[in-house]
């Protein structure tokens, strides 16, 4: 995929992709944040909750930076890669369906073991509420794991609104969980920022109309976050909050 260029300002990278013509700071009213890999950092659970469910079936254990790249579409798509070493492929249907209650077993058991904030989410978080903004998180993991883990990581409080991967009929890189939002919001997409860290995130909120930030420590499937259409690559949540004013 090829990358747009990139403007650098002190701790930002701001993309020349000419996308709605933006102009620094963008006049925003409603943040919504991705969980896994933007929030907090989940991959030390999920990758363990993939070796007991390796365990369970009897087979060899995958390492953590290649569950890193399987992390993004759902705790479904996860277990597939797991189990098939691919992307998109499928694996026999029995053995995905006792690896996938396996797994959710595990995960659902420690779901919050080693998940932590990344730097300056708390922080980020803080400085938007207090700017007057409504906040939502918008996740694929499924909502038996998305409230427990943001109720142990002391996160839940901040959010207007909280969209699991199973609360609509669609979600991420679908636009609709977006839309859901600005209807909730009573907003214009123009006036709903999104940051995160993958393909699904940018793509989503270009469908919907949203800007989007992304932040380059979380899981794109192995790949950097400058090649992706957005409008900044941003170091933190507190640093996003600099690029942003209330509309």
């Amino acid at each position: 995929m090829q990358g747009f260029p990139l403007r650098t300002f002190a701790s930002f990278a701001v993309k020349d992709s000419g996308y709605m013509s933006a102009q620094f700071p963008l006049n925003i009213k409603a943040v919504v944040i991705d969980l896994d890999g933007t929030l907090l950092n989940t991959a030390p659970d999920l990758a363990k909750a993939a070796e007991r469910m390796l365990t369970d079936l009897g087979r060899p254990p995958v390492s953590m930076e290649t569950i890193k790249t399987y992390i993004g579409n759902g705790v479904s798509r996860l277990v597939k890669r797991v189990l098939t070493g691919d992307m998109d492929a499928e694996p026999d249907a029995d053995l995905f369906a006792k690896a996938l209650h396996s797994y959710q077993r595990h995960y659902g058991e420690h779901v919050a073991d080693e998940s932590r904030p990344f730097p300056g989410v708390v922080e980020g978080l803080k400085a938007m509420k207090e700017a007057g903004y409504r906040l939502a998180c918008i996740t694929n993991k499924a909502e038996q794991f998305t409230v427990p883990l943001l109720l142990a990581t002391h996160l839940h409080g901040y959010f207007d609104i909280i969209l699991s991967g199973d609360t609509l009929p669609k979600k991420k890189p679908d636009p609709l969980p977006l839309l859901h939002a600005c209807e909730r919001f009573d907003i214009p997409p123009r006036e709903l920022l999104l940051i995160g860290d993958s393909l699904n995130d940018t793509q989503a909120a270009r469908a919907a109309g949203c800007h989007v930030f992304c932040v380059p420590y979380g899981y794109n499937r192995g790949r950097p976050v400058e090649e992706l259409d957005l409008d900044a690559v941003v170091p933190s949540l507190l640093e996003a909050s600099k690029l942003i004013m209330k509309a």
